[in-house]
């Protein structure tokens, strides 16, 4: 039997309850308590046995059940119910007789929210579902709120995906900035090592030709770090071809068709001009260019604001070299200075990011020079290339913070003399 009337606004949350009884007289005081509360829908049933049938076809919004029942008794049914699978929650009262403290737990742990002694008493019952309907309204109102987040979350991992699978290709572009790692320029090699602490990097690392005998290598650190130093760095790489010298700034056409390299210190006049005039922009680098006559072992440097190469003799002793500079793109106007150092077979000349030199270690510092030092000279004999900025990389590795990781990008740049 269904009763259709007009809902009291506190009971806004209740649409339809259920009455579960198996006295025909205690389910008609009770119907006649919530019409005169004006309940919009109200059923009822006799058994626990048919309540879970109408549970199934149209779950309640609140539930009155006496626990003593013929069949399924009240307890059964309220476990029932809570093992049934529903979009929403209805709110369970049981109607007992009991009042052990075991009793109780019993019933709470079934799955019910409140309980009323019989004889049950209409004041005590409508403040009941009064609270009930409160509990009710508070939960549909959370639903909402957990469906708006779930709805946004699932718009965020998808543009969390889109985001993601553009990073990877942006990666293999700049990737493709690098086209070698190591490359031999008669007996002498240029190696390069480019670590980025994420899908992109700001690092940039690079070498170039225009004839046998002369030979361009460099390191760039763009500031800062993500998606914007990467694109700047893609636009460094198109300054610094190896592949297009007529667009290589680093480069002077003479003659028809022969290219040679122009002054590191001219180089980064020329690429800070270009950067400071670029409205708009507002990163800057750091760089340390170095050219190098194959013949004589005369290599020209500039350092602007990028770490102290190291320079590595033969019989073991280091050094580094440069005095710091002015990072390029920072203020306009500057005028580089350059110096030159003379390398004989054998020597190697390591360009390195602060990658390196600031990496936090296990033991709470920095790596720095001291550190970068020690890691080089503890390097297996023999290594070279390639081999030897692995190597350093993952002996670096084994010394850094274990949750810190990767905070900066980490490259570098080695230019091995052995004359031509």
């Amino acid at each position: 039997m269904t009763v259709s009337i007009d809902i009291h606004p506190a009971f806004a949350a209740i649409r339809r309850v259920l009455v579960v009884d198996d006295s025909r007289l205690q389910r008609h005081i009770l119907l006649s308590s919530l019409k005169k509360w004006g309940f919009a829908e109200v059923i009822e049933a006799e058994s626990g046995e048919q309540a879970m049938e109408i549970c199934r076809t149209d779950p309640p919004d609140l539930i009155l059940s006496d626990w003593m029942m013929s069949g399924m008794s009240g307890l059964d049914f309220c476990r029932a119910f809570r093992q049934m699978p529903t979009d929403g929650y209805g709110y369970f009262i049981l109607l007992t007789s009991k009042s052990d403290k075991n009793d109780i737990a019993k019933g709470l742990d079934a799955g019910a929210d409140d309980f009323l002694t019989k004889p049950v008493n209409s004041h005590e019952l409508r403040a009941r579902i009064s609270a009930g309907a409160r509990i009710l309204s508070m939960q549909r109102e959370l639903s909402k709120k957990n469906k708006v987040i779930t709805e946004t979350l699932d718009q965020l991992r998808k543009a969390h995906d889109a985001i993601d699978k553009d990073l990877i290709q942006a990666r293999k572009i700049q990737e493709s900035l690098v086209p070698e790692l190591t490359r031999d320029f008669g007996a002498s090699r240029v190696s390069l090592l480019l670590k980025p602490c994420g899908h992109i990097g700001g690092d940039l690392v690079g070498m170039f030709s225009p004839f046998e005998g002369q030979v361009g290598f460099y390191g760039i650190d763009v500031s800062g770090h993500g998606i914007t130093s990467a694109m700047m760095t893609a636009k460094l790489g198109g300054y610094l071809s190896s592949t297009y010298f007529d667009q290589n700034v680093a480069m002077e056409k003479r003659h028809e068709s022969f290219y040679a390299l122009r002054p590191p210190k001219m180089v980064a006049n020329i690429m800070n001009e270009r950067v400071t005039a670029d409205t708009g922009v507002e990163e800057y680098f750091t760089m340390v260019y170095g050219t190098a006559d194959l013949k004589t072992g005369r290599v020209q440097m500039v350092q602007a604001g990028h770490p102290h190469p190291l320079l590595l003799r033969r019989d073991g002793s280091a050094e580094f070299l440069g005095h710091g500079g002015v990072p390029v793109g920072l203020l306009p106007g500057i005028e580089y200075d350059q110096f030159e150092v003379q390398m004989t077979p054998g020597d190697k000349l390591l360009i390195y990011s602060d990658g390196f030199t600031e990496c936090l270690l296990s033991n709470g510092g920095m790596l720095q020079e001291e550190g970068l030092l020690q890691l080089v000279q503890s390097s297996e004999p023999g290594q070279s290339g390639q081999e030897f900025l692995e190597d350093l990389f993952w002996r670096l590795r084994q010394i850094m913070a274990p949750n810190g990781g990767m905070e900066d990008d980490v490259s570098a740049t080695l230019f091995e003399y052995n004359g031509l």
